[in-house]
């Protein structure tokens, strides 16, 4: 098992205090295993583990507890037979019914460490707001990173390279259910497919009484496609016209919403450096995993540039930094990452084959001039850092502790 210490150095700070621990991020993205990584944490350092209340509410096993009541009958339950503190652990929370009611009342009547994952933003909107206000930390858990793959990849085989171990990640994404397969390709792209139709289905189109699924599933093709890409729902309105198929700006724009609640694309907004804000119109999106991009729309191979874009997007992502798309004037950087007052710029290539690839890639960075990081990131092995601004393999820059 991956311990998967980028995730456990934010939660430690927060074990054993009152706030609720909430795991959050797309289906098979590794929440439960973060439940299990926890619980092992706290048998190392003491607990009982009878103290241990743990449930999955898509199991059978527990159909029949998925509303507030019953949950809380349930809680109240363990807490008799009980010794000390106890510790919930509570999976794909959003199937109880009004769960931020039982919740918030644990915290308050029991002497109990509570950790819950669910798999659609709304957890955090709405009534939970009203319930959980300013008690509660999220932790949004993504597919493996290139680290984690390269670790896992080396439990199995100690002697695999980095470079034919990327060459795989580029194409099967970090899902990490995916090391069970082997070089069995058939199996996880129908293991990729199987994941994308449970995202659409159960935390789409079942959470958003989507009737039109046809129309959903050709925006998140349309999504995938253009990762990268700067995006605009009038553009894509104006496609599918093209299309004789009419679909309003809404619609559009409801769909991807929906999407990025369940957390299979995200949406990065543009940021203005000379105006120093953000802005509202032509973001561009990124798909959770490139793995479910293959599976999907196929073609990462042929996509390279925008595949290895969309991996260090959802790299800075992963160490918790704010993105954006950074634009000053008619130029384009391709990320500006903040973190706790630091900032990363990357620009994101395929490969620096020429003198003007080289010229183009760099010099975006030209006008700006405060003294945070520059890098440009590309496949090439060669190092072209020149003018304060560095380069990287994208192998490496994937390693770096940034």
């Amino acid at each position: 098992m991956i311990k998967r210490e980028v995730y456990m150095q934010r939660i430690r700070p927060f074990m054993n205090t009152e706030l609720i621990k909430i795991f959050t991020g797309i289906r098979r993205a590794g929440k439960s295993v973060m439940l299990e990584l926890v619980k092992e944490e706290l048998k190392n350092s003491g607990v009982d583990e009878k103290n241990f209340l743990c449930m999955n509410f898509e199991q059978f096993a527990n159909s029949q507890i998925l509303d507030a009541k019953s949950l809380y009958e349930k809680i109240v339950e363990f807490q008799k037979s009980a010794q000390g503190k106890t510790y919930l652990f509570l999976d794909e929370i959003q199937e109880v019914e009004g769960w931020e009611k039982c919740i918030n009342s644990c915290r308050v009547d029991f002497d109990c460490d509570i950790y819950i994952t669910g798999s659609n933003a709304k957890l955090l909107s709405g009534e939970l707001a009203t319930y959980l206000a300013g008690r509660y930390v999220e932790f949004v858990i993504y597919p493996f990173s290139f680290a984690e793959f390269l670790e896992m990849s080396r439990q199995k085989n100690p002697q695999v390279d980095k470079t034919s171990c990327f060459m795989q990640f580029i194409k099967t994404g970090g899902m990490p259910f995916l090391s069970n397969f082997s070089g069995d390709d058939s199996a996880k792209n129908q293991y990729l497919m199987d994941i994308y139709n449970s995202v659409v289905l159960k935390d789409v189109v079942k959470r958003n009484n989507i009737r039109d699924v046809d129309t959903l599933e050709r925006i998140v093709a349309y999504a995938f496609s253009n990762i990268g890409h700067i995006f605009s729902a009038t553009s894509l309105s104006k496609y599918f016209k093209s299309e004789n198929r009419k679909i309003s700006h809404d619609t559009i724009l409801n769909y991807l919403k929906f999407c990025a609640d369940a957390f299979l694309i995200y949406k990065i907004n543009r940021y203005d450096l000379e105006g120093k804000k953000i802005v509202s119109v032509n973001e561009k999106y990124y798909c959770a995993d490139h793995g479910l991009r293959e599976a999907v729309f196929g073609k990462n191979i042929q996509n390279i540039d925008q595949v290895l874009e969309n991996i260090v997007c959802l790299e800075l992502l992963r160490r918790n930094f704010k993105v954006f798309v950074g634009k000053k004037g008619d130029t384009e950087i391709d990320f500006i990452a903040e973190k706790q007052g630091k900032k990363i710029y990357v620009q994101v290539a395929y490969l620096l084959a020429s003198e003007e690839t080289v010229k183009r890639e760099f010099s975006v960075f030209n006008s700006v001039k405060d003294s945070f990081p520059k890098y440009v990131v590309s496949m090439d092995d060669f190092d072209f850092s020149q003018n304060g601004i560095i380069h990287k393999n994208i192998k490496d820059f994937l390693l770096m502790d940034f």
